[in-house]
């Protein structure tokens, strides 16, 4: 992508040219040991294009020096953050990028205790990101989004989504729905015990009335996968599906889950 450099009003306009690598196509650094000593000093330059090429490099070793990097994980991340709100799109996406080579490289330790607020923000962003109108901006939020839940175990990852199906805005709404569905799908019987049923129902009841459309449609995803689930549980019968919903449920919304557990 070409963007014009900041320059002298009187020089000629100089375009800048930002490659978007895939993670395949990057190679680690040649020197990373020495390297790495100047990585937060770039990624806090007051110039994007050094930022830029910073976070290339984090990505670089995250994606081939993760050892190295880890003890520098949580300020990186409050970079990354920081360059999502910026207003240059150059930017905000390469960031997106290197949180999905960082969800890859690390994915667990993100939720521990001593990184979990770092990890929250850097979650909220990617949502904000995702519901935002730049294109391709958003797809690549959408993408790492999905990294995301690939990468991480989904009981605890769940936990950091949920509140999210109850943000006040419709679009962050609507691609937490989604995250949690993708989520909900990789879960087993166990892992959706553990979470709570009730509450997991009581979230896809309530994304079933929403605003927007990709809400409802996950809504509905999350509630067959439960179902599935539930029904597939050697304990359990189809006919107790319906107990269930009626027992822990208002009545329209234990009638809307079960409609839709019945027609498909």
């Amino acid at each position: 992508m070409a963007l014009p450099s900041n320059c002298d009003e009187n020089a000629p306009a100089v375009e800048i040219t930002i490659d978007y690598l895939s993670s395949e196509d990057l190679k680690p650094l040649s020197d990373p040991d020495t390297q790495i000593q100047g990585l937060l000093e770039g990624l806090e330059s007051k110039d994007w294009i050094k930022v830029c090429e910073s976070l290339n490099d984090t990505r670089r070793l995250a994606i081939y020096h993760s050892t190295l990097l880890l003890p520098l994980l949580e300020p990186v991340v409050v970079v990354l953050v920081k360059a999502m709100k910026n207003p240059r799109s150059a930017l905000c996406k390469t960031s997106i990028m290197a949180a999905a080579d960082i969800f890859v490289a690390y994915r667990d330790k993100l939720l521990e205790p001593d990184f979990s607020g770092g990890f929250d923000n850097l979650l909220l962003q990617l949502l904000l990101k995702a519901s935002q109108d730049k294109r391709f901006v958003c797809e690549e939020a959408e993408k790492t989004l999905k990294t995301m839940v690939q990468s991480i175990t989904p009981l605890p990852l769940l936990h950091n989504l949920q509140k999210y199906a109850r943000h006040s805005n419709p679009k962050v709404r609507a691609k937490a729905a989604v995250s949690i569905s993708n989520c909900v799908s990789r879960m087993s019987f166990q892992d959706l015990q553990d979470f709570g049923l009730v509450s997991l129902v009581q979230v896809a009841a309530n994304l079933l009335n929403d605003r927007l459309p990709e809400a409802r449609e996950a809504a509905r995803s999350i509630t067959m996968s439960v179902y599935k689930s539930f029904t597939e549980n050697d304990d359990q019968k189809p006919e107790s599906w319906q107990i269930f919903c009626e027992s822990n449920l208002p009545v329209l919304h234990g009638q809307s889950i079960i409609k839709i557990t019945t027609t498909n």
